[in-house]
């Protein structure tokens, strides 16, 4: 497996508004999911199992996009976790219309990470954003976490659920933070998606 040299991440910024997304000088992976998917520690096993991406104290209250540099390689975008019910529905249309702008305006976007939580599937708001990347012809890949709070034939089950809403022929991706597993098959996916630019 490919990974950048040293895995040397640094923070860029946290970016409230298109006007402070940073130069598109490397090609670029975001990473989005509902609030308690395993995002942040999707993104810390990527990165080398440390500390990068910290989740908020209070779901679905985090309103920025975190930019960190990968190496000489990669720009990682970690958007804002999106469906946290108590959300006011002002702060939810802001979170879209933030995501929005990055998805729409980003020219090195290599892939968008979506994550769905293996356990309960595809949810409304899941589907409409895997709907969406597809109407803008965005590239995506879908990785399934919390595999290991399964027993083999709920994960079986839970991951048939997932692929039959998928493009045909595509897979979802099992990880677990716990065990790692995935780490290794999404970095390969990463490079094989970048490549193709």
């Amino acid at each position: 497996m490919r990974k950048p040299a040293a895995l040397e991440v640094r923070y860029i910024i946290g970016a409230a508004c298109r006007d402070q997304f940073p130069s598109e000088e490397l090609p670029e992976v975001a990473f989005l999911g509902r609030s308690n998917v395993g995002k942040s520690s999707l993104l810390n096993c990527l990165l080398g199992g440390g500390q990068y991406a910290r989740t908020s104290s209070t779901p679905g209250c985090t309103r920025l996009i975190h930019f960190y540099r990968v190496g000489g390689d990669f720009l990682f975008a970690d958007l804002p976790g999106y469906g946290y019910a108590r959300v006011p529905k002002e702060m939810q249309a802001g979170w879209r219309r933030l995501a929005e702008d990055y998805l729409l305006s980003r020219k090195r976007l290599a892939a968008a990470i979506l994550l769905v939580d293996s356990r309960r599937g595809w949810m409304e708001k899941d589907l409409e954003l895997k709907d969406w990347l597809e109407f803008h012809g965005r590239p995506y890949l879908v990785v399934a976490t919390k595999v290991d709070k399964l027993n083999q034939s709920e994960r079986s089950r839970g991951l048939a659920a997932i692929r039959s809403r998928m493009r045909n022929g595509e897979e979802p991706i099992p990880f677990s933070a716990v065990t790692g597993q995935g780490t290794k098959e999404i970095w390969q996916a990463i490079w094989k998606t970048q490549n193709r630019r």
